[in-house]
């Protein structure tokens, strides 16, 4: 028992520059206090005594802002990083390692009884501030929800859902959430020697673009590409009747678009970097 207290304030010193000491752990961070009332109300959940495990969770979620239904399985080094307002449903799951920040929701779509309703995460997965899973599906190992997002179907393994409703990244093996351009390389490197992957606050991505811009990015190019080809065409189609006897004449329409006239730096811009 002593030991996963100790394993539960370690991982949040591991995870939170701001924490100092395991005393200031102890005291200040409601977080872990969730997690620790989290665990005699499960207790008496799973042995029949299911209004003292709903009373001690009522009383936790006054103490903490944190809610969590004493039905929900919690796994070991969970860290609610600030955590208020949190709300975890009866039949989620959380496995080891993950990181779930403030708003964030693992709600059921189903009302029947007896059913997996909330979601199940794997390991050292992290749910970024306002995040909202709904449903009885897998988000899978080391996978990242980004801010706000709404998820509704099951996230792959190492994988990120930013969006509404949240749209799937995939991994990119050997890369840090939390790098700049400059350090990318050293992280690399660093990643690949080390077994654990470096923790990504917030799930950021830095390095990854939405698919949705991805998306957008390629349409543009395909569009601009294809403006080009059809502006050496004409160009082509009007040197050709130059050089035509005058009898066959000019079979170059007026409003041929014979130069190149696609905004497309403008539209990139807009579309972001």
């Amino acid at each position: 028992m002593f030991d996963r207290l100790r394993s539960d304030i370690q991982c949040i010193l591991e995870r939170d520059p701001a924490a100092r000491s395991r005393w200031e752990v102890i005291t200040c961070y409601p977080g872990l206090h969730a997690i620790w009332l989290h665990r005699p109300a499960h207790w008496c959940w799973n042995h029949g005594l299911k209004w003292t495990g709903r009373f001690i969770s009522n009383f936790s979620r006054w103490l903490t802002g944190i809610e969590i239904h004493p039905g929900a399985k919690i796994g070991q080094r969970v860290f609610f990083d600030h955590a208020m307002g949190v709300v975890v449903g009866e039949t989620a799951e959380i496995g080891d390692g993950c990181t779930i920040y403030q708003g964030v929701t693992l709600g059921g779509t189903s009302l029947y009884k007896g059913t997996k309703r909330h979601p199940t995460l794997g390991k050292d997965v992290v749910v970024s501030a306002g995040a909202k899973i709904l449903g009885g599906f897998d988000v899978g190992d080391g996978a990242k929800i980004g801010s706000n997002a709404v998820v509704i179907k099951p996230v792959p393994a190492g994988a990120t859902a930013v969006g509404i409703p949240a749209r799937i990244i995939p991994s990119k093996a050997g890369q840090s959430a939390d790098v700049t351009e400059a350090t990318l390389a050293s992280a690399t490197v660093a990643a690949a020697a080390a077994s654990p992957a470096p923790f990504s606050a917030y799930g950021v991505e830095g390095q990854q673009d939405d698919p949705l811009a991805q998306a957008m990015r390629g349409l543009i190019e395909h569009t601009a590409a294809q403006e080009r080809q059809i502006a050496l065409l004409w160009q082509s189609i009007e040197k050709l009747s130059t050089a035509a006897p005058k009898e066959v004449g000019d079979c170059v329409p007026c409003d041929a678009a014979k130069r190149e006239s696609f905004a497309k730096e403008t539209l990139n811009d807009l579309v972001g970097k």
